[in-house]
């Protein structure tokens, strides 16, 4: 049962995250994903984990117009970042160009 001074937290889970905190909270008998993620926070170790980050670099670049509409728009289709859709089509492209 939520305490009365809790509050809404929104964070991004993959799929096989979100099906892990299922399983979890299903083996535990637990009623909610709330639940789950109060007790794997009162569990765990957070003095002795070593998270691993991503290197990640902020980059800008300069685009035209029409492109910056062209990913607003299918970023709004599809649900997802500006970055999300850029990170997808730098990684859709070749090293090195194709023969004409």
């Amino acid at each position: 049962m939520a305490s009365p001074k809790s509050s809404p937290l929104t964070f991004e889970l993959t799929e096989e995250m979100e099906a892990r905190l299922e399983a979890c909270r299903r083996g535990h008998g637990y009623a909610s994903a709330s639940a789950v993620v109060r007790a794997a926070l009162a569990a765990f170790d957070f003095v002795g984990c070593r998270p691993v980050r991503a290197k990640q670099r902020q980059l800008s670049v300069r685009i035209s117009a029409d492109q910056r509409a062209l990913l607003r728009r299918h970023a709004r289709l599809k649900r997802v970042s500006v970055g999300e859709l850029l990170r997808l089509a730098l990684a859709a492209m070749p090293v090195k160009p194709g023969r004409r």
